[in-house]
């Protein structure tokens, strides 16, 4: 029982904080919930690993979405 309670506050603390705006990336001009990340790209051209950046460095434009997963990224490239 435990270990579900602390499985569900994990859970619910991930929700919030990726919610929140990322404190380190840059915001998009013009769409607030847009931000650069660097992301890796895997063989299918998905991206995977992404970390906000700043502009200058960004290979992609992401915005946190929410999915039938739970939280995801949905990223496009520059």
């Amino acid at each position: 029982m435990k270990s579900r309670i602390a499985a569900l506050a994990a859970s619910v603390t991930f929700l919030v904080a990726a919610s929140a705006s990322p404190a380190v990336a840059d915001p998009v001009p013009g769409s607030p919930n847009r931000f650069y990340a660097s992301c890796a790209v895997d063989l299918l051209g998905v991206p995977v690993g992404c970390l906000e950046t700043d502009e200058v460095h960004a290979t992609h434009i992401c915005q946190y979405v929410l999915t039938a997963f739970g939280v995801g990224l949905d990223c496009i490239q520059r």
